[in-house]
C-alpha cells in the first residue's frame, strides 16, 4: 500500500517540477480521482492551476451546482456548459464504446479552448491504475485516456495518481484532509450517464437515468452515510490550499502488498 503522507509531499514536488513557471488546466469532475488531482495541483502551483469542471449534461443530479459550491475558493475555477454540444457529438449513436471515445475527443476539445484561453500548457488528470490497464489492455476505453485525440495542445499530460487504485486514492484523499463524501465517494462512470442509457443519448432519456441514479444513491446512502453524492472539502483542506495559492509506454504493475 501506498504511505500517503509521504506519496502527498512527493508528488506536489513533481507537480511543481514538472508545470515549473507554467500554468495548467485540470480535468475536475468531482469525483475522488480527480478531486485528489486538483488538490495535489492546487498545493503544487496554487492560482496557476485551473480547474475545469465540463457540465456535460451527463453528470449526477445537482452534480454542477454542487461543484460550484465545494470548489468556490478556487478563484480560477471554471464550468463550462457544454451540454448542447456533447449531445449533437451523441447524435445517433448507439454502442456504448463508441459513446466512450466520441465523449473523450469532446471533453479534450472543450479542455483545448479553455487551455488556450489561460495560457495553460499542461493538462492534469485524475487517471488511476485501473484505467490504464482497462485502456491499454482494451478491455474498456476511458475518456481520459483512451479516448485522447492524436494531437494534443499540451506540453504534457500531468497524471499524478495514475500508479494508484482507487483504495489507495481514497487513502491520500484523508491525508489530505478531505471529507468522507469526497475520499469515500461512490463510484460514477467517467462518460455519465451515456454508458447508462441503453440506445442513441437523448436529453429526455438521460433525465430518465438521472433520476433513477439518484434515488439508487439516496437510498444507499441511508445505509452507507460516508458514501453521499456531493462532494465538501474539509475545512482544515481549505486553509491548507488557500495557504497554497499564494505561495508514453505500457504500464509496469505498481507494488501492492497485501492484494491478492
Amino acid at each position: 500500500m501506498v504511505d500517503p503522507d509521504s506519496f502527498v509531499d512527493e508528488k506536489v514536488e513533481e507537480i511543481r517540477e514538472a508545470v515549473g513557471d507554467g500554468k495548467a488546466v485540470i480535468a475536475l469532475s468531482g469525483g475522488v480521482d480527480s478531486s485528489v488531482a486538483a488538490a495535489l495541483a492546487y498545493e503544487a502551483i496554487g492560482d496557476r492551476l485551473i480547474p475545469v469542471y465540463v457540465d456535460t449534461g451527463l453528470m449526477r443530479k445537482g452534480e454542477t451546482e454542487s461543484i460550484r459550491e465545494t470548489f468556490a475558493f478556487m478563484e480560477s475555477l471554471r464550468v463550462i456548459d457544454a451540454q448542447e454540444r456533447f449531445l449533437d457529438e451523441l447524435a445517433g449513436v448507439t454502442d456504448p464504446e463508441e459513446k466512450r471515445h466520441v465523449i473523450g475527443e469532446q471533453f479534450i476539445r472543450e479542455f483545448e479552448r479553455e487551455a488556450t484561453e489561460a495560457d495553460a500548457d499542461y493538462l492534469v488528470q485524475g487517471t488511476i491504475y485501473p484505467d490504464r490497464i482497462e485502456s491499454e489492455g482494451n478491455i474498456k476505453s476511458h475518456h481520459n485516456v483512451g479516448g485522447l485525440p492524436e494531437a494534443v495542445d499540451f506540453e504534457g499530460i500531468v497524471e499524478p495518481v495514475r500508479d494508484l487504485y482507487k483504495d489507495e486514492v481514497r487513502e491520500v484523499a484523508r491525508a489530505l484532509d478531505l471529507e468522507e463524501v469526497i475520499s469515500e465517494r461512490m463510484p460514477f462512470p467517467g462518460p455519465g450517464l451515456a454508458v447508462r442509457v441503453v440506445g442513441e443519448v437523448t436529453k429526455e432519456k438521460v433525465e430518465v437515468a438521472r433520476d433513477a441514479c439518484h434515488v439508487v444513491e439516496e437510498e444507499t446512502a441511508e445505509h452507507e452515510p460516508g458514501r453521499r453524492s456531493a462532494p465538501c472539502w474539509g475545512r482544515r483542506r481549505a486553509s491548507r490550499v488557500t495557504t497554497a495559492s499564494t505561495a508514453g509506454s505500457s504500464p509496469s504493475a505498481p507494488s501492492r502488498a497485501g492484494t491478492g
